[in-house]
């Protein structure tokens, strides 16, 4: 019902933990994923694992760089025929956007904060707009994008992550209404919003060297009905819903997948 199989795929930020989990999904699903990044060192063993299932690609690329996006475009229209699918998996955190426990508000950094919000916030409005392009040549297309459960919550220290996640939700509503008034029902703009999943720049903030729980991770979990963090492979169901023909009545949304994190006050 959700089948992904021939539709030409783009995933940036995917050799991070959840974006390559969704990467490799798809491709099993025998999607022709193209991965998108800046460190050939990881993108080249992560392709290697996708075609064991079906045609892959990488390009070393800056997604904050507009012209190398737009030649790459070209590129992938050569080779690929189409673009179905752009999934913006991009995002980080630097150390002086996030307030540590010793700090206050007013020790962080203005040009740490900057960049973060650049990141989370262009890194996926650039991509959408030279791809998006591309899909409202064809006609049709889809574009998921990374939210966040630090949206529509406060989560303590790391304002910068959150504010650019808030400006890339907003952006994502306003692409979504925008591409169907002007060009019509065929190009769709989603998101779907993580909770808590372990990843390569949270492990140390939510568990011990011993793999217990920190005094956040502590925290979190507490106010996770499901009282767990999630699994890299349960987003799956979800972007594959979006990205699939199935959901074609379904733009503008932000899908939580969290483990009733958003849905739960404390009490």
């Amino acid at each position: 019902m959700f089948s992904l199989k021939g539709k030409v795929i783009i995933i940036t930020g995917a050799t991070g933990s959840l974006g390559g989990a969704i990467a490799l999904s798809m491709a099993k699903d025998e999607a022709k994923v193209i991965i998108l990044g800046r460190n050939k060192a990881l993108l080249k063993p992560l392709v290697e694992k996708l075609n064991a299932f079906s045609k892959s690609s990488f390009f070393e690329i800056d997604v904050m760089n507009r012209s190398d996006l737009e030649s790459l475009s070209t590129e992938i229209i050569n080779q690929f025929g189409r673009i179905d699918v752009l999934i913006n998996a991009v995002g980080g955190n630097l150390p002086g956007a996030v307030v540590r426990e010793d700090q206050s508000i007013f020790d962080l950094s203005e040009s740490d904060f900057d960049e973060v919000v650049d990141l989370n916030l262009k890194g996926t409005l650039l991509p959408s707009l030279v791809f998006g392009k591309v899909m409202q040549s064809q006609g049709k297309g889809s574009i998921v994008n990374y939210s966040s459960a630090t949206v529509n919550q406060v989560v303590t220290r790391v304002a910068g992550y959150s504010a650019g996640k808030a400006a890339m939700e907003n952006f994502t509503r306003w692409m979504a209404v925008e591409m169907a008034l002007r060009y019509g029902d065929g190009i769709r703009v989603n998101a779907i919003a993580p909770g808590f999943f372990i990843g390569k720049q949270n492990k140390n903030l939510l568990l011990n060297d011993d793999g217990s729980l920190t005094d956040r991770g502590e925290k979190i979990i507490n106010n996770t009905p499901m009282k767990r963090f999630g699994n890299a492979d349960e987003l799956n169901g979800a972007l594959h819903f979006l990205c699939s023909d199935s959901s074609s009545f379904v733009t503008g949304i932000v899908l939580p997948v969290d483990g009733g994190f958003s849905a739960y006050t404390g009490v």
